[in-house]
C-alpha cells in the first residue's frame, strides 16, 4: 500500500463524513486483500472512487482516464493507486499502452490486491438515478489475469452500487450496496471453449446484479418525475424532502420500489400517468419561477412555522459562526473560484472541491494554529487538539447557521405571499399520486 493512498484512505474519511454525514453500507466486503474486481456505477465522477475506497475495507487500485495523467500529476496519481486507461483519441500506441496497464492489473490481482472499475465508462453531466450499459472490460481483465496465473488462484468480480441522495449537495447522504462475489474460476471450462460468449454473458449478469444495488429508472425522461414523487411523498432518497422517521436504507428501498413500478408501466400510452407527470412538472416549474422550494411548501401546508427558531439559532451561534468563518472562509472562497474556473463540467466540482479544500483547509489552519500557539496557547499538544477539533466543528456550525438565516428569509417572504394556487396544485397532485401509484 503506497503512502499517499494510505494517507488519503484515512484522512478523507473525515472530509467525506462532513460532506456526506449520512452513510450506510450493505453487504460490505470483509477482506483487505480480496483479489476482486469491484465493478461500480459512475454517478458522480471523481467522487465515486473516494466514496468507495474510503468507506470499504479492501485495498483497491483505480482504473482512471489517461487524460488526467498530466506530467505534474503522474507521481501523485501513481501514489494514490491510480492506473491509466487509454482510449482511441488519447494518441498513438493506445493498444500497446493498455496492454502494459493490463499487465499491472494482472500483478495486482495475483498478489491479493483488488481493482475498482467504473463499468459505465463515463458520468452524466446531470445526476440521474439509473445505470448505463456496462462495458466488458472487467470480465476481460479478470479472465486475462487468470490465464496469466494458469487459474491457480481464485479471482472474483463483485458489484458495488453507490447511491447518493444528491452527490453535489453538501450534507446529503450515500448508501453503498454490494452484490455477492462471483468466482471467475467457476467459468474456466466454458471460457476455454468460447471466451467471447462467456465474457458477454458474464457482463450481462454483472449489469443485472449492479442494477439491483441501485435505484434504476429505465426511461431517462421519467427520472425527474420519479424524483418529484419522492419529494412530495417524503419517503425516498431526495436530500431535502424526506421524513426523518425513515432510515436511509428504508428511503433507498422506497426509491427502488417506485422506480421498479415505473419501469413496468407503459409510459408512452398511460394517459393518467402522463397527465400526472405534466402536473408535477408544472408545479415544480412554478415553484422555481417563484424562487421557492418544496420543503418550504411542506412547512407552510403543515403549519410548521419554524422561521423564528432559524433566526434564534443564527443569533445564538453567532460567536462560533464568526470563529468558523475565520478558519474556513478564505480557503473556501479560493477553492470555489479555482475549481469553478478551471473545471468546465459541473459534475467534477463537488469531488475536486472536496479534495482541494481538504488540502488547502489543512494547510491554512496549520498556519493559524501555529500562530495561536506562539502568541496565546503556548502548549503544543493543546494547540494540535485545537487544530483537529475547532476548525471543523466551528465550520460546520457556521455553515448551518448561514443556512438557517437563509431559511428564515425565505420563510418570511413566503408568509407574506399568496400561495393558495400552489397549495391547491400540491394537494391535487398528492391525491393523484396516492390514487395512481400503489407503491407511493
Amino acid at each position: 500500500m503506497r503512502l499517499a493512498y494510505l494517507a488519503l484512505k484515512f484522512t478523507l474519511k473525515f472530509s467525506l463524513w462532513v460532506y456526506y454525514p449520512r452513510t450506510r453500507k450493505i453487504n460490505e466486503p470483509t477482506k483487505r486483500f480480496a483479489r476482486t474486481i469491484f465493478v461500480s456505477n459512475h454517478a458522480a465522477s471523481f467522487m465515486d472512487p473516494l466514496v468507495v475506497a474510503s468507506n470499504q475495507k479492501p485495498i483497491v487500485f483505480f482504473m482512471t482516464r489517461a487524460d488526467v495523467f498530466k506530467p505534474i500529476m503522474k507521481p501523485i496519481l501513481w501514489a494514490a493507486h491510480m492506473l491509466p486507461i487509454y482510449r482511441a483519441h488519447d494518441g498513438e500506441d493506445t493498444k500497446k499502452k493498455n496492454e502494459e496497464v493490463f499487465e499491472k492489473c494482472n500483478r495486482i490481482l495475483k498478489h491479493g490486491r483488488s481493482l475498482l472499475i467504473f463499468g459505465e465508462g463515463f458520468t452524466d453531466d446531470v445526476f440521474i438515478r439509473r445505470l448505463k450499459p456496462l462495458k466488458k472490460g472487467a470480465a476481460r481483465i479478470g479472465f486475462g489475469a487468470l490465464e496469466k496465473i494458469n487459474w491457480s488462484k481464485n479471482i472474483y468480480i463483485q458489484t458495488v452500487g453507490v447511491n447518493y441522495t444528491e452527490p453535489n449537495k453538501f450534507g446529503s447522504g450515500t448508501l453503498i450496496s454490494n452484490g455477492n462475489p462471483i468466482c471467475l474460476n467457476d467459468y474456466q471450462k466454458e471460457y476455454e471453449e468460447n471466451p467471447n460468449r462467456v465474457i458477454t454473458h458474464l457482463t450481462q449478469q454483472i449489469e443485472k446484479d449492479l442494477r439491483s444495488q441501485l435505484t434504476h429508472v429505465d426511461k431517462k425522461d421519467w427520472a425527474p418525475f420519479h424524483e418529484n414523487v419522492m419529494r412530495l411523498t417524503r419517503k425516498g432518497m431526495n436530500p431535502d424532502n424526506f421524513d426523518k422517521k425513515y432510515t436511509l436504507v428504508e428511503r433507498w428501498k422506497y426509491s427502488q420500489q417506485l422506480a421498479n413500478w415505473l419501469n413496468k408501466q407503459d409510459l408512452e400510452k398511460d394517459e393518467e400517468l402522463i397527465g400526472l407527470k405534466k402536473d408535477t412538472d408544472r408545479y415544480f416549474a412554478l415553484l422555481k419561477r417563484s424562487k421557492l422550494d418544496e420543503k418550504y411548501m411542506f412547512n407552510l401546508v403543515n403549519e410548521e412555522t419554524t422561521r423564528y427558531k432559524d433566526l434564534m439559532f443564527f443569533i445564538l451561534s453567532l460567536p462560533v459562526t464568526i470563529l468558523g468563518l475565520i478558519h474556513g472562509f478564505i480557503p473556501y472562497i479560493i477553492t470555489k473560484k479555482f475549481v469553478e474556473k478551471t473545471m468546465k463540467r459541473k459534475v467534477f466540482w463537488s469531488s475536486v472541491k472536496m479534495m482541494v479544500g481538504h488540502i488547502l483547509m489543512g494547510l491554512y489552519n496549520v498556519g493559524i494554529v501555529m500562530l495561536l500557539n506562539a502568541l496565546i496557547i503556548k502548549n503544543t499538544p493543546l494547540a494540535w487538539a485545537y487544530f483537529f477539533l475547532v476548525p471543523m466543528m466551528s465550520g460546520l456550525i457556521a455553515y448551518r447557521a448561514i443556512q438557517r438565516l437563509k431559511d428564515f428569509k425565505i420563510k418570511s417572504k413566503l408568509a407574506k405571499q399568496d400561495v393558495s394556487t400552489l397549495v391547491k396544485m400540491r394537494k391535487d397532485i398528492k391525491e393523484k399520486i396516492e390514487a395512481l401509484i400503489p407503491v407511493a
